[in-house]
């Protein structure tokens, strides 16, 4: 039987996302370059002022691509503790939120893609995960126009150090995969549930990749040929948190990523599923947060609207390709590291973030 359209267009994607993806950032800079609203006399080293930022942006999205969780979580504190240092000068509110999302938009999309590929998200999932989210985040997008800074870096902070008190104490024996080959399940399995294709030769995919779904039991095989075992059971926590981490999504453009996570975990969704999952959460909902940072605050008294004539745009042509690059290499080190080593690292650095925060709410920085 043929395939459709869709589907096929959507496997060539997939195979060919590497061509795509990182077309996109060529393709935004060079729109910048040419079409961008700069200052009077911007040449040559203007465009190359914060090229060191580069290596910054590129280790940052890695690293929060990696645990699945949203960029501006690292961004943000970079930008607001790092970047004065570096460069002799402070960045308004307004610049950090602009870059940061810029930056998110581009190296989430990456990731998500590159994950999707990968074999390691849960489609299903993510769609109510990110269909519960939305009116908690549009709520949290608007509310971010009249709550004050220092309440909600202090909440924030406090929210944080409850996820990384949970991820250090979370029971992550399960999440290790088992060799594809030896599941007797795996070679009836479908390719995305699709009931079309068989494991292990899914033509949909590189390598070994596809899913089967038996009465709420999944049994996933990423590109590498592992197979990871869980269920769908746990909707109402994964709905509280979505919620709560969806609400300072949408107030900062962090907090979903990093509080959802957590809920899928406790609900013994394997690690490296959970962080692929999780990367569509975190693309869909940033996106959105952005679109009502940028349009919603003429809507709300005393609101603003962010100002495309005053972006950093010599900023912004490293950090989006640097982004873009960390988005597609998470996969990988995902894959390559330690279950434990993933769980104590995006423990402390909630821990890290929150400290950052909380000086933020005392007005120490």
């Amino acid at each position: 039987m043929a395939e459709s359209t869709p589907k096929q267009v959507q496997k060539s994607f997939l195979r060919y996302q590497h061509l795509f993806v990182f077309a996109a950032p060529v393709v935004f800079v060079l729109g910048v370059v040419f079409a961008a609203p700069t200052p009077d006399g911007a040449g040559t080293a203007y465009w190359l002022e914060y090229w060191w930022l580069l290596p910054f942006f590129l280790l940052g999205a890695t690293i929060v691509n990696t645990v699945g969780i949203s960029g501006s979580a690292l961004f943000v504190p970079f930008l607001i503790f790092l970047f004065p240092l570096l460069a002799g000068e402070t960045l308004t509110p307004e610049t950090i939120v602009k870059v940061g999302l810029i930056s998110e938009s581009f190296g989430l999309s990456s990731s998500a893609v590159a994950f999707i590929q990968y074999g390691l998200v849960d489609r299903r999932l993510a769609a109510t995960l990110v269909v519960g989210g939305i009116p908690f985040v549009v709520g949290g997008a608007l509310l971010s126009f009249v709550i004050p800074a220092p309440l909600f870096h202090a909440a924030l902070g406090l929210a944080l150090i409850a996820a990384a008190f949970l991820m250090l104490k979370a029971d992550l024996s399960h999440e290790e995969p088992d060799e594809a080959g030896e599941s007797t399940d795996v070679a009836e399995a479908a390719a995305d549930g699709s009931g079309e294709s068989a494991l292990p030769d899914d033509p949909g995919k590189p390598g070994e990749a596809g899913v089967e779904a038996d009465e709420g039991r999944i049994t996933r095989v990423d590109r590498a040929g592992d197979t990871y075992y869980y269920t769908w059971s746990g909707y109402l926590e994964r709905f509280a948190n979505y919620s709560i981490g969806g609400v300072f999504q949408g107030l900062a453009g962090f907090g979903i990523g990093e509080l959802g996570i957590i809920s899928q975990l406790r609900t013994d969704v394997p690690v490296r599923v959970a962080i692929g999952t999780n990367h569509i959460v975190v693309a869909v909902t940033a996106v959105l947060a952005s679109i009502v940072h940028v349009f919603g605050g003429q809507f709300v008294p005393g609101g603003h609207t962010l100002s495309l004539a005053s972006t950093p745009w010599n900023m912004v042509v490293f950090t989006v390709p640097a982004t873009v690059t960390g988005g597609q290499i998470a996969p990988y080190v995902s894959n390559a590291i330690d279950t434990g080593l993933i769980q104590k690292g995006v423990g402390i650095l909630f821990a890290i973030i929150s400290v950052a925060l909380f000086l933020m709410a005392g007005n120490v920085v």
